[in-house]
């Protein structure tokens, strides 16, 4: 199973549209999918029509161990996509993990010891900060994919994310690659969004996705109705945008994995 962090310690730059979104595109492939929810609000619970009742058991009782990842997991209504709902008992787990042994390898450990070959590829969707519950995620993943907000104020987080990034490669996890970064919210009528998207290709090169997703009220109203906007409205503009971003992520797999899912 390839395990994918979608992270970025910026709020508000579309990470969980984007990892509710691709994971619905992944599906609609053929693929077998798992969302993780490791962001307290639970957001990407709430997106795919998860409430409160199906809850139950969450993140938090897979990280503190009281849970197996086969009784976390809960079937959405979107064919071959399963989530670990989130809930907010999570917000204090960064501080419950403190006494817990090997803390920051604890995501990992319980995907190693599930079934995970029920599933091809895994989206972690890790909360808007670079806390214990993030460095989980980026220990447990094999890539990183950065949805990045088209604003001058997105660049200097996105230099934070890659640090961390480097210490986590460094000391725990030197497999951790970036898979690429995300430009979101991207507003064509306005000038600030081209200079950063000039800007970030320059910076970056290749590692940044060709797809950019628009700013797109349709990719908004969704979460609100339970359903990724790729069903709500599969012609809209941030719909397509994100198809196509699935295609380009499928492309920079790592081949070898994805013949043996």
């Amino acid at each position: 199973m390839i395990r994918i962090a979608v992270a970025n310690q910026k709020g508000g730059v579309g990470k969980t549209t984007t990892a509710i979104n691709l994971a619905t595109a992944l599906a609609a492939t053929g693929l077998r999918v798992l969302l993780i929810d490791l962001d307290p609000q639970g957001n990407a619970s709430t997106g795919l029509g998860i409430g409160q009742a199906l809850r139950e058991c969450s993140s938090y009782e897979l990280l503190t161990g009281q849970a197996t990842l086969e009784e976390v997991v809960v079937q959405t209504r979107v064919p071959r996509l399963d989530i670990v709902p989130a809930k907010v008992d999570l917000s204090g787990a960064e501080i419950e993990l403190i006494d817990f042994e090997r803390r920051t390898h604890r995501l990992d450990a319980a995907l190693e010891a599930a079934e995970t070959h029920r599933w091809d590829v895994c989206l972690i969707d890790c909360p808007p900060s670079l806390g214990l519950l993030t460095v989980n995620a980026l220990i447990a993943a094999h890539s990183i994919l950065v949805p990045l907000q088209a604003e001058f104020f997105a660049l200097e987080g996105l230099s934070q994310l890659l640090q961390t990034v480097e210490r986590v490669r460094q000391r725990f996890n030197p497999e951790l690659s970036i898979l690429g970064v995300a430009l979101t919210m991207f507003d064509r009528r306005n000038n600030l969004s081209g200079l950063v998207h000039d800007d970030v290709r320059a910076c970056l090169g290749d590692v940044v996705f060709k797809t950019v997703i628009p700013r797109n009220v349709r990719l908004s109203e969704a979460p609100s109705h339970g359903i990724p906007a790729l069903i709500y409205d599969h012609r809209c503009p941030g719909s397509e945008a994100y198809i196509a971003l699935a295609r380009e992520l499928m492309a920079r797999l790592p081949r070898s994995k994805a013949e043996a899912a």
